[in-house]
Order: structure tokens, then sequence, then C-alpha cells
């Protein structure tokens, strides 16, 4: 089942928009806090957004700008703003369509079927994962956290990768050694306490504190 994500301030619309859909078959998530769509993007991991221009605190340009940092998923705009000028503001930020207001249930259903059948029968999604608002990109190895891209070594990367995999769970430092250094050779393992301590800096830096957390004896956790 497709999930779609609608990003509208308008609830009536919002409403008439998702009931629509849903006839069709689709999963379907309205947006409820205008403040932290990123997270509950991430959460749902839509198959393709809706999105309004004119939305509470930054607009449909701004979120769809923050939606590209992390995934190619398709975005439609949705605004009743359909002069020339916010129809090439919405391509060149990253919209793959435009809709005009008021919608028309039926050529938006129509629109959305096309932009997923282009999409999906020809290829996958840009895969992720996300903890308490940090996105980990698995194609390109950077996290992203409050809009800024965070540059991630290898082994930041694989330790990252490793526990929010397995989020909730002590991940051992054994296991993580083997998916550091998967080699024959000897690695101290003071080497892994120095990476983790290197990769926790980091994350500090960009605001995000205690993030991963020491199992003493056993290993770390990301909680």
């Amino acid at each position: 089942m497709y999930r779609i994500y609608i990003i509208e301030d308008d609830f009536t619309i919002a409403a008439l928009m998702k009931r629509h859909l849903e006839k069709w078959g689709y999963d379907i998530k309205c947006s409820e806090n205008f403040n932290e769509i990123i997270e509950e993007f991430t959460e749902f991991d839509p198959h393709i957004v809706l999105v309004d221009i004119m939305l509470p605190f930054f607009n449909g340009f701004h979120w769809c700008s923050e939606i590209r940092r992390i995934s190619e998923v398709p975005v439609v705009f949705i605004s009743s703003a359909s002069d020339n000028m916010n129809i090439v503001m919405a391509m060149n930020m990253g919209g793959d369509d435009f809709i005009v207001k008021p919608v028309d249930l039926n050529v938006m259903t129509a629109k959305v079927q096309a932009m997923l059948r282009r999409t999906y029968d020809m290829g996958g999604r840009i895969p992720v994962l996300e903890h308490n608002g940090a996105v980990l990109n698995l194609n390109n190895t950077t996290l992203v956290y409050n809009g800024q891209t965070i540059e991630l070594t290898k082994n930041d990367f694989r330790i990252l990768q490793t526990l929010m995999e397995n989020k909730g769970k002590v991940v051992s430092r054994e296991t993580l050694m083997n998916r550091l250094w998967q080699t024959d050779c000897y690695v101290e393992e003071n080497t892994l306490t120095v990476n983790v301590t290197r990769l926790r800096k980091k994350l500090e830096f960009a605001g995000l504190k205690n993030f991963i957390k020491t199992i003493t004896g056993t290993g770390y956790i990301i909680e």
C-alpha cells in the first residue's frame, strides 16, 4: 500500500483529500505539527508528499528543500498561488508537480497515480534510518539533523548504521568491531572506544547530546 503524506493547514481541505485518496486504497497521513514536518515525514516514510505553499512557521518551499536533503520522494505542491513565479519556484526547490486550488480531487488522484507509477515502477527509494529527528542516509552516508548535514567518516557511518538498525537494543562491542574491521588482523579494543568518542563529539557539536549511550562492560545503545 502506498503511503501519502499531506502537508495542508486547511484541515477541511486536508480531510477531503484524505477521504478521497483512501477510497483508492492509499494510506494517508495529514500533518499535525507544522513545526515538526521532518520528524513526521521520517516516521511515516511516505511514497509521495502533497504540500501547500502557505503554511504556519515555514512555507512549503522550505519543507520541500528540507525533504530533499534526505529523500528523493516525489513532492507535489498544492496552492491557490498558481502564478508562473510560484510554479517555477516550486520546481526549482525540488518539487515534481503542481496542483492548483481549488483542488479537483479527480485531477489530484490522476496526478498522484501517474507520479507513483513513474517513480516506483522504475526503481526503489533512497533508504534512510531515523531517530529523534536525526536522519541517516544510507546512500550518501550523511547524517541530517535540524537542517544541517553532518559529514561522517566510514567508521562513523558504520557505527551509526549498526546502532540505529538496532535502536532500543544493546549492541555489543564485539559486534561493532566486526562491523568496522572485517579482517583477520588483530585490532585493539581501545580503537573502538576512540572511534565512538570521536563520533560522540561530532554529534554533540551538532546538538545531538547523549545520542549514543554506553552500557558498561557490554556495548552501546541508541534508545
